[in-house]
């Protein structure tokens, strides 16, 4: 099972659809809002450098930045046709 963490926040489209891919493979996930939570904003810009959402962390050490389904799907083994 992987950790996930994804970092979002309000009218990010990219981000809703990354909330239902991980909701349709059934992989659980952290969701933190970084409108909502300033710490977690200065985090992603300055510990993993991304300066965009969606940011998403797996196993605490691979960071994909920004909109990127094919990683994410590489990262968690999720087959893509």
């Amino acid at each position: 099972m992987h950790k996930v963490v994804l970092y979002t926040q309000p009218q990010c489209p990219p981000c809703e659809i990354v909330k239902k891919f991980l909701q349709a493979y059934e992989i659980s996930f952290q969701e933190i809002n970084i409108k909502k939570d300033e710490n977690s904003k200065q985090y992603m810009i300055n510990k993993l450098q991304s300066y965009s959402t969606p940011t998403i962390v797996v196993d605490n050490d691979h960071v994909i930045r920004g909109f990127n389904l094919d990683e994410l799907a590489a990262c968690l083994k999720i087959p893509c046709d």
